[in-house]
């Protein structure tokens, strides 16, 4: 369970499918009507949530399919998802939205965000690094001075940059993205 947007210390919260239509509340999506806001949906049944969980993101029930038993969502991706109509989602606005619009200002606010989390910062370019301690350290300028791309048999130690790369660059004139007539 996440927390949701205008909830509150002490407010009851009720799942399961007699539950209202209140914001926190736990559903299964077939007593959802179409074009709620839901949160911290489930993918399988029963796997307690999985969609729509950061700060300030939501889902919408887009339409639901009686027959095959599924309903589709529009998800913060802005792609479109069929799920089970027997999974359970719940009511509301995940908290805490606009939190990435506050910019950090200084290194010790980045370094105690991602102490929490994992080690990924800071990020250290190989550019910048001494020529034994990155393949692309080294030379009188910042450049990689080879190319990028790396083969998936090279050796560890040497496997950085684009692994066993198809191509590289930008994507141009590719196909649109979960774009349906719906």
């Amino acid at each position: 369970m996440v927390a949701t947007e205008g909830m509150y210390t002490g407010q009851f919260i009720y799942c399961g499918k007699k539950a209202t239509l209140n914001i926190g509340n736990v559903l299964p999506l077939k007593q959802v009507p179409e074009g709620t806001i839901v949160c911290n949906v489930e993918a399988q049944v029963g796997d307690r949530g999985a969609f729509a969980r950061g700060s300030g993101c939501f889902a919408v029930v887009i339409s639901h399919d009686e027959e095959k038993g599924t309903t589709r969502l529009r998800l913060p991706s802005g792609g479109k998802k069929t799920v089970s109509s027997l999974v359970r989602a719940q009511i509301g606005v995940v908290a805490g939205g606009g939190r990435t619009d506050k910019p950090m200002l200084k290194a010790g606010r980045a370094y105690h965000k991602y102490a929490v989390k994992r080690n990924c910062w800071p990020k250290m370019r190989g550019v910048a690094k001494n020529p034994v301690e990155h393949p692309f350290g080294g030379g009188n300028h910042q450049h990689i001075g080879r190319p990028s791309t790396v083969s998936q048999a090279a050796p560890s130690g040497r496997k950085v940059g684009l692994i066993g790369a198809r191509r590289t660059g930008r994507l141009r004139g590719v196909k649109k993205l979960g774009q349906d007539k719906d």
